[in-house]
């Protein structure tokens, strides 16, 4: 079995805490590690977990400094993972999964080895089971309809006729369409695969509770036992647990909306925050993506990345938009003198489309959620002290 995660240089602890696991559980795999970035200072294939290093110039078809400009980090490490079944299928590989690198395996996955014999793909959906409260609809269900039903955290393909009629299908639709741009019905490389079972008939999706746990179903999952002895889920061996959102908070808080209270996933997350620590989280997690900043060290800005994505013109004239060192100063250099002054369409099209993508974050975001709930339960206070008041005027009165 061949197993991959995509991650940028800031990542790379998390990539390790996964390649280790991985080790530990899997005997025989072979890890692999798509490197979306340059690769930090020091670093030595020799030294760590990973059995190789794939970075964006061992692709067979390439990808240009343009291609790459267009995508935010999380857009481009996404958009690569077609590339990477592609890569590993061209080398023999008939067993490929990825998992994504904030994701830590604690059994064997022999059983997705034995559903890659009989399918050509595998898929997790992000529920399997309907929510019950308006809250849950919110946070769970609606979250999906918008984000993709099936989680790309993880994706297992076989190297069948089918398996690389899919990844072709796939990786095509990556290269050109992998945004997060939830107005035009797209989130990176998650709501295509929305299409996949009406696409593809070989596909067995995997419902039983041990895979891809996480804050968008533990409440319909029971995790029981401890890191010492080993964990369990509704009865059955964890098998990879997904720390999605810790970085931002959103991890913790959902625990807490949705964990039932139980000790055992806090537990979980200070475990694997110990476990970044130890694989360098200090030291990698603050770096700049190489591919995030132009050639003179400024940081990409959003509206300069997108105006160059709906711009052929500008992706023509500018090839590399990266190089500030070209003659007049390169596509920055361009965007400075000549963004004010663009056509008032293109310019207005320009800002309505950083202002939705903006909004929709916030909108989306777990801080607006807590603020929602907690707005809502003020409000309800802020009525019920109000009545009180007014009952102690009426008493008053009387």
């Amino acid at each position: 079995m061949h197993i991959f995660t995509s991650s940028t240089s800031n990542y790379i602890p998390k990539a390790r805490v996964l390649a280790e696991s991985v080790r530990r559980h899997v005997p025989g795999a072979t890890f692999h590690l798509v490197l979306c970035d340059a690769p930090p200072a020091g670093f030595s294939l020799e030294d760590e977990p990973f059995d190789d290093l794939i970075t964006l110039d061992d692709f067979e078809t390439p990808v240009g400094k343009g291609w790459i400009y267009q995508h935010n980090v999380v857009e481009l490490c996404t958009a690569v993972k077609g590339m990477g079944f592609e890569r590993l299928f061209q080398r023999g590989a008939e067993k490929v999964v990825f998992l994504d690198p904030d994701i830590v395996v604690f059994s064997d996955l022999d059983s997705i080895g034995q559903l890659l014999d009989e399918h050509s793909i595998v898929l997790t959906p992000h529920q399997t089971e309907p929510e019950a409260t308006r809250s849950a609809i919110l946070d769970h269900e609606v979250s999906s309809l918008k984000h993709g039903v099936f989680n790309l955290g993880f994706l297992a393909v076989r190297n069948s006729v089918e398996g690389r009629r899919f990844v072709r299908w796939w990786s095509e639709r990556l290269r050109d369409f992998c945004y997060d741009d939830k107005g035009q019905g797209l989130f990176t490389d998650q709501k295509w695969i929305d299409l996949a079972p009406a696409f593809f008939s070989d596909i067995a999706i995997l419902r039983e509770p041990q895979f891809n746990v996480s804050t968008w179903n533990i409440n319909h999952r029971d995790l029981a036992g401890s890191l010492e002895s080993g964990i369990s889920v509704n009865g059955k061996p964890l098998c990879f647990y997904h720390f999605s959102g810790l970085d931002s908070g959103a991890l913790k808080v959902m625990m807490d909306v949705y964990g039932g209270g139980n000790p055992l996933l806090e537990e979980l997350r200070q475990w694997y925050l110990r476990q970044c620590d130890a694989a360098g989280q200090k030291t990698f997690g603050a770096l700049p993506c190489r591919y995030d900043l132009y050639s003179n060290g400024e940081r990409v800005k959003p509206a300069e990345r997108l105006l160059y994505r709906y711009r052929i013109e500008l992706q023509e004239r500018f090839p590399d938009p990266y190089d500030c060192a070209v003659q007049e100063g390169g596509y920055l250099a361009w965007y400075r003198r000549h963004s004010r002054s663009l056509a008032f369409r293109s310019e207005e099209e320009e800002v309505v489309s950083v202002m939705r993508q903006e909004l929709d974050a916030i909108h989306h975001s777990i801080t607006w959620r807590v603020f929602r709930r907690l707005s809502t339960f003020y409000r309800r206070m802020g009525m019920r002290l109000g009545i009180n008041r007014f009952l102690r005027r009426l008493s008053h009165l009387s």
